[in-house]
């Protein structure tokens, strides 16, 4: 038996269940006593008849439509263009934190200077 997801289980319960509810046949026998255990109630009916297999409704699935050469055409490019990114994106970084460090040495040239033991040095 095929496995719905919660979303299609509910969806055709409530389209069964509509359609017991107007008097449609059922699909499974059920004895006098399930029916009163049931409580004649058309989700229940629905359920029953779902779990056992006999409802003739499948579920269409729509699927992506890629072909194989597309596949391996971005596979390739994925590739190639992966690599040449991490490069540049590396060089940037090196390139960035480099600047930093300038900008921060010229942001702070006439500012207080620090000695080797850590006390504070004005000019």
């Amino acid at each position: 038996m095929e496995e719905f997801s919660k979303y299609e289980r509910a969806r055709i319960l409530g389209a069964r269940g509509l359609q017991i509810s107007m008097d449609a046949p059922l699909l499974k026998k059920f004895s006098d006593d399930e029916l009163n255990n049931l409580n004649f109630d058309p989700l229940k009916l629905a359920e029953k008849e779902l779990d056992s297999g006999v409802l003739p409704i499948s579920v269409k699935r729509p699927l992506p439509k890629r072909k194989e050469v597309d596949v391996e055409k971005i596979k390739i490019e994925e590739g190639a263009v992966s690599d040449e990114k991490k490069i540049k994106a590396e060089e940037e970084e090196v390139k960035e934190i480099a600047e930093g460090g300038e900008m921060m040495a010229l942001a702070n040239p006439d500012d207080e200077k620090l000695e080797e033991g850590g006390n504070v040095v004005e000019e």
